[in-house]
């Protein structure tokens, strides 16, 4: 007979986790339904923008380079919170959009996974919110200029533009500008020139950004009755505006040079130059018949955002030497 104490016991596998429940998974996918009305990525994209704008109102208004944490982040929070607010109601405005493009039909109200109704509210409960939130941790300036980019983005340029207008991205692009307003609004507490210029950047970036992805998914919106330029224009004609637009977005750029260092001179030239480049090649091959490949400047016109504003945070972080203009 062996000891007792020489008897070890035999481990058995660990068992496997238990299943979740039905109503908690049912939770987990109502959740991220509302989360996807908010269209994150979009928001992502937005707050990339406004933190240079609050380096740069930082350091012009002779505060430092770099604004406080929590300004940033009550600021990043409630612009987070309005765009995702203008998002949810323009999902609202759009469902049976989203439900005839191949892109959008998994959308949440597309797919019946949150009723109209209270998507409605939860839009309007976030916009409510987001002003409050930046009018008492900022100022109401920037909360003004929050709930103005929410009315315009679902009241012009979704209810009046967006199935009415070829021009719809242009003017309603307006709404996506504001971040850097209001981020430099939330620094200051005034509107000063290079936040205007600034937001002509983003104004100018745009339609090329948007009409590159629209002439890829051109029949999604033609199917949805969707008057973009793609749609009611020849492809020639659409790539000669993204021509025009990426110029005129490069070239304008150049208007920080006052407020900035040669560092974002130098970035501001060469990825203008790139964007120009990459703009006269898409129209090229329009003009030829070739494969015009929209997408790669759609994907480049993010980097190029990006890549932009990290410099302009960088330079006023940095604190490096303002140019020196006659003016």
């Amino acid at each position: 007979m062996p000891n007792r104490a020489d008897v070890r016991p035999v481990l058995s596998p660990s068992a496997p986790s238990a299943p979740l429940p039905p109503a908690t998974k049912r939770g987990f996918a109502v959740l991220r339904a509302y989360l996807a009305l908010t269209k994150t990525r979009i928001i992502e994209q937005l707050l990339v923008v406004t933190v240079p704008a609050m380096f740069l109102a930082e350091r012009r208004a002779g505060g430092g380079s770099i604004p406080s944490v929590w300004l940033l982040v009550a600021t990043l929070l409630g612009g987070a919170v309005a765009a995702a607010s203008a998002h949810a109601l323009n999902c609202v405005v759009d469902a049976d959009i989203d439900a005839k493009m191949k892109r959008t039909q998994g959308r949440p109200l597309a797919t019946d996974q949150v009723p109209r109704s209270h998507a409605l509210v939860f839009g309007l409960v976030l916009g409510v919110i987001s002003a409050v939130w930046l009018g008492l941790t900022t100022n109401w300036l920037a909360a003004a200029l929050a709930v103005a980019a929410i009315a315009f983005y679902v009241l012009v340029y979704t209810l009046l533009l967006k199935r009415r207008t070829a021009q719809n991205i242009v003017w309603g692009g307006a709404a996506g500008c504001m971040p850097v307003v209001i981020g430099w609004a939330a620094v200051t507490g005034r509107v000063d020139w290079p936040a205007l210029v600034m937001f002509g950047v983003i104004f100018f970036w745009t339609p090329p950004h948007f009409w590159a992805l629209a002439m890829r998914y051109r029949d999604d919106y033609a199917a949805a009755g969707v008057p973009m330029l793609p749609v009611v224009a020849e492809p020639v004609a659409v790539s000669r505006r993204i021509v025009a637009y990426s110029w005129t977005m490069a070239l304008w750029s150049l208007l920080l040079l006052p407020v900035t260092s040669w560092v974002y001179g130098a970035v501001a030239v060469i990825c203008g130059a790139w964007f120009v480049v990459m703009a006269h090649r898409l129209h090229a091959a329009v003009r030829a018949g070739q494969p015009a490949r929209p997408m790669r400047l759609f994907h480049l016109s993010n980097t190029y955002l990006c890549v932009l504003f990290i410099t302009v945070a960088l330079d006023a972080a940095f604190g490096l030497p303002v140019l020196t203009w006659p003016f």
